[in-house]
Protein backbone atom coordinates (compact mmCIF):
# COMPACT_ATOMS: atom_id res chain seq x y z
CA UNK A 1 0.00 0.00 0.00
CA UNK A 2 1.18 3.90 -0.72
CA UNK A 3 1.21 6.26 1.39
CA UNK A 4 2.57 9.80 2.49
CA UNK A 5 5.74 10.05 4.01
CA UNK A 6 5.82 12.48 6.88
CA UNK A 7 5.86 16.04 5.43
CA UNK A 8 7.81 18.72 6.53
CA UNK A 9 6.69 20.81 9.26
CA UNK A 10 4.54 23.41 7.62
CA UNK A 11 5.33 27.28 8.10
CA UNK A 12 1.75 28.01 9.53
CA UNK A 13 1.58 25.16 11.52
CA UNK A 14 4.22 24.48 14.80
CA UNK A 15 3.59 24.79 18.34
CA UNK A 16 6.05 25.45 21.63
CA UNK A 17 8.83 23.19 22.49
CA UNK A 18 9.17 22.15 26.67
CA UNK A 19 12.40 24.27 26.36
CA UNK A 20 11.82 27.36 28.95
CA UNK A 21 14.90 29.33 27.55
CA UNK A 22 13.56 29.75 23.99
CA UNK A 23 10.81 31.52 25.72
CA UNK A 24 13.05 34.16 26.92
CA UNK A 25 13.78 35.34 23.52
CA UNK A 26 9.98 37.04 23.55
CA UNK A 27 8.81 39.39 26.42
CA UNK A 28 5.05 39.21 27.49
CA UNK A 29 4.48 42.36 25.93
CA UNK A 30 5.60 41.93 23.12
CA UNK A 31 3.99 38.97 22.88
CA UNK A 32 0.00 40.46 23.72
CA UNK A 33 0.99 42.78 20.88
CA UNK A 34 1.68 40.52 18.54
CA UNK A 35 -0.78 39.42 15.11
CA UNK A 36 -2.07 35.98 14.62
CA UNK A 37 -0.07 35.60 11.64
CA UNK A 38 3.09 37.05 14.02
CA UNK A 39 2.40 34.44 16.56
CA UNK A 40 2.47 31.73 14.01
CA UNK A 41 5.91 32.70 12.74
CA UNK A 42 7.62 33.26 15.62
CA UNK A 43 6.10 29.63 16.99
CA UNK A 44 7.30 28.10 13.63
CA UNK A 45 11.02 30.18 14.21
CA UNK A 46 11.46 28.91 17.48
CA UNK A 47 10.05 25.46 18.10
CA UNK A 48 10.26 23.77 14.57
CA UNK A 49 12.85 21.56 14.85
CA UNK A 50 11.45 20.33 18.42
CA UNK A 51 7.91 19.96 16.69
CA UNK A 52 9.19 16.94 14.87
CA UNK A 53 10.49 15.55 17.29
CA UNK A 54 7.33 14.84 18.52
CA UNK A 55 5.07 11.66 17.83
CA UNK A 56 2.21 12.10 15.09
CA UNK A 57 -0.20 11.82 18.19
CA UNK A 58 0.63 11.83 21.99
CA UNK A 59 -0.87 10.44 24.87
CA UNK A 60 -3.35 12.26 27.14
CA UNK A 61 -1.06 15.00 29.15
CA UNK A 62 -1.68 16.81 32.05
CA UNK A 63 -3.05 20.51 31.24
CA UNK A 64 -0.14 21.74 32.96
CA UNK A 65 2.77 20.29 31.18
CA UNK A 66 0.91 22.77 28.53
CA UNK A 67 1.38 25.71 31.21
CA UNK A 68 4.72 24.98 31.82
CA UNK A 69 5.77 25.77 28.26
CA UNK A 70 4.27 29.37 28.73
CA UNK A 71 5.34 30.12 32.41
CA UNK A 72 8.16 32.12 31.08
CA UNK A 73 7.47 35.30 29.30
CA UNK A 74 4.12 34.68 28.23
CA UNK A 75 1.50 35.48 31.40
CA UNK A 76 -1.25 35.69 29.20
CA UNK A 77 -1.14 32.39 27.78
CA UNK A 78 -0.76 30.76 31.17
CA UNK A 79 -3.52 32.99 32.55
CA UNK A 80 -6.16 31.33 29.87
CA UNK A 81 -4.94 27.49 30.38
CA UNK A 82 -5.65 28.40 33.98
CA UNK A 83 -8.82 29.71 33.38
CA UNK A 84 -9.65 25.95 31.07
CA UNK A 85 -8.54 24.11 33.81
CA UNK A 86 -10.78 25.98 35.99
CA UNK A 87 -13.71 24.91 33.74
CA UNK A 88 -12.24 20.90 33.84
CA UNK A 89 -9.92 20.92 31.11
CA UNK A 90 -7.27 18.65 32.87
CA UNK A 91 -5.28 16.94 29.92
CA UNK A 92 -4.36 18.14 26.50
CA UNK A 93 -3.64 15.65 23.56
CA UNK A 94 -0.78 16.72 21.33
CA UNK A 95 -0.57 16.47 17.87
CA UNK A 96 2.71 16.91 15.65
CA UNK A 97 2.94 20.45 13.58
CA UNK A 98 2.97 19.19 10.20
CA UNK A 99 0.18 20.76 9.18
CA UNK A 100 -2.20 18.00 9.05
CA UNK A 101 -2.73 18.35 12.90
CA UNK A 102 -6.24 19.32 12.79
CA UNK A 103 -7.34 15.87 10.16
CA UNK A 104 -5.79 13.67 12.98
CA UNK A 105 -6.76 15.83 15.47
CA UNK A 106 -10.49 15.71 14.58
CA UNK A 107 -10.06 11.32 13.41
CA UNK A 108 -8.36 10.74 16.48
CA UNK A 109 -11.09 12.58 18.75
CA UNK A 110 -14.12 10.77 16.54
CA UNK A 111 -12.65 7.48 16.77
CA UNK A 112 -12.38 8.28 21.24
CA UNK A 113 -15.67 8.62 20.99
CA UNK A 114 -17.14 5.84 19.27
CA UNK A 115 -15.06 3.98 21.23
CA UNK A 116 -16.61 4.95 24.27
CA UNK A 117 -19.78 5.00 23.11
CA UNK A 118 -22.48 3.77 25.58
CA UNK A 119 -23.62 2.38 22.23
CA UNK A 120 -20.77 1.14 20.80
CA UNK A 121 -22.89 -0.94 18.02
CA UNK A 122 -25.32 1.26 17.07
CA UNK A 123 -22.49 4.03 16.99
CA UNK A 124 -20.01 1.91 14.70
CA UNK A 125 -23.28 1.23 12.48
CA UNK A 126 -23.46 4.89 11.58
CA UNK A 127 -19.67 5.87 11.40
CA UNK A 128 -19.60 3.04 9.06
CA UNK A 129 -22.72 3.79 7.38
CA UNK A 130 -21.49 7.61 6.89
CA UNK A 131 -17.95 6.89 5.20
CA UNK A 132 -19.94 4.20 2.94
CA UNK A 133 -22.09 7.18 1.63
CA UNK A 134 -18.65 9.13 1.16
CA UNK A 135 -17.53 6.87 -1.57
CA UNK A 136 -20.57 8.32 -3.90
CA UNK A 137 -19.81 11.98 -2.84
CA UNK A 138 -15.61 11.37 -3.74
CA UNK A 139 -16.80 9.41 -6.75
CA UNK A 140 -19.30 12.57 -7.93
CA UNK A 141 -16.04 14.88 -7.02
CA UNK A 142 -14.17 12.65 -9.73
CA UNK A 143 -11.57 10.71 -7.78
CA UNK A 144 -11.24 7.39 -8.76
CA UNK A 145 -11.85 4.49 -6.35
CA UNK A 146 -8.27 3.12 -7.30
CA UNK A 147 -7.03 6.47 -5.92
CA UNK A 148 -9.22 6.69 -2.32
CA UNK A 149 -9.99 2.45 -1.83
CA UNK A 150 -6.98 1.55 0.21
CA UNK A 151 -7.06 5.12 2.28
CA UNK A 152 -10.92 3.92 2.77
CA UNK A 153 -10.40 0.51 4.15
CA UNK A 154 -7.78 1.86 6.93
CA UNK A 155 -10.06 3.81 8.26
CA UNK A 156 -13.26 1.80 8.22
CA UNK A 157 -11.60 -1.39 9.74
CA UNK A 158 -9.67 0.84 12.60
CA UNK A 159 -13.54 1.98 12.94
CA UNK A 160 -15.03 -2.04 12.28
CA UNK A 161 -12.55 -2.91 15.07
CA UNK A 162 -13.80 -1.30 17.54
CA UNK A 163 -17.42 -4.15 17.84
CA UNK A 164 -15.50 -6.94 15.36
CA UNK A 165 -12.09 -8.43 16.48
CA UNK A 166 -9.03 -7.89 14.70
CA UNK A 167 -8.23 -11.10 12.13
CA UNK A 168 -4.87 -10.88 13.20
CA UNK A 169 -4.97 -10.51 16.72
CA UNK A 170 -8.49 -12.11 17.44
CA UNK A 171 -8.84 -8.66 19.80
CA UNK A 172 -10.79 -5.19 19.51
CA UNK A 173 -10.09 -1.76 19.18
CA UNK A 174 -8.84 -0.95 22.89
CA UNK A 175 -7.60 2.71 23.62
CA UNK A 176 -4.24 1.85 23.68
CA UNK A 177 -4.22 0.19 19.95
CA UNK A 178 -6.26 3.03 18.83
CA UNK A 179 -2.70 5.26 19.95
CA UNK A 180 -0.49 2.91 18.72
CA UNK A 181 -2.73 2.95 15.20
CA UNK A 182 -2.47 6.85 15.18
CA UNK A 183 1.19 6.65 16.12
CA UNK A 184 1.64 4.44 13.12
CA UNK A 185 2.97 6.69 10.33
CA UNK A 186 1.12 4.68 7.57
CA UNK A 187 -2.10 4.21 9.53
CA UNK A 188 -2.39 7.90 10.61
CA UNK A 189 -1.59 9.17 7.24
CA UNK A 190 -3.70 7.10 5.60
CA UNK A 191 -6.37 8.74 8.00
CA UNK A 192 -5.44 12.14 7.22
CA UNK A 193 -5.61 11.30 3.22
CA UNK A 194 -8.78 9.66 3.36
CA UNK A 195 -10.30 12.79 5.55
CA UNK A 196 -8.90 15.54 2.77
CA UNK A 197 -10.04 13.87 0.13
CA UNK A 198 -13.20 13.32 1.77
CA UNK A 199 -13.11 16.96 2.67
CA UNK A 200 -12.37 18.65 -0.83
CA UNK A 201 -15.04 16.25 -2.06
CA UNK A 202 -17.83 17.23 -0.18
CA UNK A 203 -16.55 21.21 -0.86
CA UNK A 204 -16.20 19.97 -4.76
CA UNK A 205 -20.05 18.68 -5.02
CA UNK A 206 -21.56 21.62 -3.15
CA UNK A 207 -19.34 24.07 -4.34
CA UNK A 208 -22.46 26.73 -4.82
CA UNK A 209 -22.53 26.86 -0.93
CA UNK A 210 -19.20 26.79 -0.26
CA UNK A 211 -17.70 29.12 -3.18
CA UNK A 212 -18.65 32.49 -1.46
CA UNK A 213 -16.68 31.30 1.72
CA UNK A 214 -13.13 30.58 0.07
CA UNK A 215 -10.60 32.91 0.26
CA UNK A 216 -6.90 32.26 -0.99
CA UNK A 217 -5.46 32.19 2.89
CA UNK A 218 -2.45 34.47 2.23
CA UNK A 219 -3.36 37.18 -0.59
CA UNK A 220 -7.37 36.93 0.79
CA UNK A 221 -8.44 36.97 -2.82
CA UNK A 222 -11.44 34.89 -4.02
CA UNK A 223 -10.32 31.41 -5.20
CA UNK A 224 -12.29 28.95 -7.32
CA UNK A 225 -13.28 25.34 -5.45
CA UNK A 226 -11.15 23.51 -7.55
CA UNK A 227 -7.57 25.50 -6.99
CA UNK A 228 -8.76 25.96 -3.14
CA UNK A 229 -9.44 22.36 -3.07
CA UNK A 230 -6.39 21.26 -4.90
CA UNK A 231 -3.76 23.35 -3.25
CA UNK A 232 -5.29 24.09 0.15
CA UNK A 233 -7.10 21.02 1.27
CA UNK A 234 -5.81 17.75 -0.48
CA UNK A 235 -2.16 18.80 -0.19
CA UNK A 236 -0.96 17.44 2.92
CA UNK A 237 0.86 19.86 5.19
CA UNK A 238 -1.35 22.59 4.63
CA UNK A 239 -3.36 23.27 7.85
CA UNK A 240 -7.23 23.64 7.66
CA UNK A 241 -7.36 27.19 8.62
CA UNK A 242 -8.33 29.38 11.77
CA UNK A 243 -11.54 28.86 12.82
CA UNK A 244 -12.24 32.24 14.08
CA UNK A 245 -11.42 33.95 10.91
CA UNK A 246 -14.74 32.70 9.31
CA UNK A 247 -13.48 32.86 6.02
CA UNK A 248 -10.78 30.26 6.57
CA UNK A 249 -13.15 27.22 7.96
CA UNK A 250 -14.32 25.99 5.62
CA UNK A 251 -12.74 22.98 5.32
CA UNK A 252 -13.67 22.27 9.25
CA UNK A 253 -17.27 23.05 8.19
CA UNK A 254 -17.37 21.06 5.80
CA UNK A 255 -15.71 17.98 7.37
CA UNK A 256 -17.70 18.18 10.20
CA UNK A 257 -20.95 18.54 8.79
CA UNK A 258 -20.09 15.58 6.35
CA UNK A 259 -19.16 13.13 9.40
CA UNK A 260 -22.39 14.46 11.01
CA UNK A 261 -19.78 15.64 13.99
CA UNK A 262 -20.74 18.30 16.70
CA UNK A 263 -17.22 19.94 18.25
CA UNK A 264 -16.04 22.87 19.77
CA UNK A 265 -12.83 24.64 19.14
CA UNK A 266 -11.16 26.76 22.08
CA UNK A 267 -8.87 29.60 20.73
CA UNK A 268 -5.50 29.75 22.71
CA UNK A 269 -3.87 33.30 21.24
CA UNK A 270 -2.40 34.66 24.19
CA UNK A 271 -4.45 38.12 24.16
CA UNK A 272 -6.67 37.99 26.93
CA UNK A 273 -5.52 39.46 29.60
CA UNK A 274 -8.61 38.09 31.61
CA UNK A 275 -7.46 34.89 30.88
CA UNK A 276 -10.90 34.23 28.70
CA UNK A 277 -11.07 31.67 26.35
CA UNK A 278 -13.08 31.91 23.24
CA UNK A 279 -14.65 29.13 21.93
CA UNK A 280 -16.32 28.44 17.95
CA UNK A 281 -18.89 25.75 18.13
CA UNK A 282 -19.45 23.44 15.31
CA UNK A 283 -23.22 22.19 15.28
CA UNK A 284 -24.14 19.60 12.69
CA UNK A 285 -26.32 16.93 15.07
CA UNK A 286 -29.68 17.97 16.85
CA UNK A 287 -28.87 15.40 19.64
CA UNK A 288 -26.53 17.51 22.08
CA UNK A 289 -29.17 18.81 25.00
CA UNK A 290 -28.25 21.42 27.38
CA UNK A 291 -26.24 20.41 30.88
CA UNK A 292 -27.22 21.04 34.08
CA UNK A 293 -24.74 23.95 33.45
CA UNK A 294 -25.84 25.35 30.47
CA UNK A 295 -23.69 26.92 27.99
CA UNK A 296 -22.92 29.48 25.35
CA UNK A 297 -20.47 30.06 22.54
CA UNK A 298 -17.25 31.34 24.22
CA UNK A 299 -18.30 30.10 27.86
CA UNK A 300 -16.39 26.59 28.23
CA UNK A 301 -19.28 24.68 29.70
CA UNK A 302 -20.42 22.51 27.06
CA UNK A 303 -23.82 21.57 26.73
CA UNK A 304 -23.81 17.45 26.70
CA UNK A 305 -26.27 15.00 25.62
CA UNK A 306 -26.71 11.79 27.56
CA UNK A 307 -24.52 9.88 24.74
CA UNK A 308 -21.46 12.08 24.65
CA UNK A 309 -19.83 15.47 24.81
CA UNK A 310 -18.27 17.50 21.86
CA UNK A 311 -15.01 16.87 21.03
CA UNK A 312 -13.09 19.69 22.20
CA UNK A 313 -10.08 20.80 20.08
CA UNK A 314 -7.50 23.31 21.09
CA UNK A 315 -6.38 25.97 18.51
CA UNK A 316 -3.43 28.02 18.52
CA UNK A 317 -2.05 30.32 15.67
CA UNK A 318 -1.12 27.47 13.22
CA UNK A 319 -1.88 24.52 15.39
CA UNK A 320 -4.42 21.98 16.86
CA UNK A 321 -4.77 19.71 19.56
CA UNK A 322 -7.54 18.09 21.43
CA UNK A 323 -8.82 19.22 25.05
CA UNK A 324 -9.74 16.37 27.50
CA UNK A 325 -11.44 16.37 30.57
CA UNK A 326 -10.61 13.55 32.69
CA UNK A 327 -12.46 13.09 36.48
Amino acid sequence: MSYPEDQPLAATDAQPASSTNEHNATTEQDMTKLSTLELQELTQQLFDEEANKRPLISESLPILTLREEYERGAGNFVNQIDWLQERGFTHVRRTRGDGDCFYRSLAFAWLEQLLTSTSKELSVATALSLLDSSLDVLKAAGFQELVFEDFYDVLANLIRHIVVPNNNTNELLTPETLLQAFQDPETSNCIVVFLRMYTSAVIRTSSDSYAPFLFHPETGQDIAPQEFCERFVEATGKEAGNVFHHEEDTPITALTRALKMNIQVAYLDGHASDGVVNFVDFVNTEEEEEDEDGGENGSGDVGASSKSKPAVLLYRPGHYDILERHA
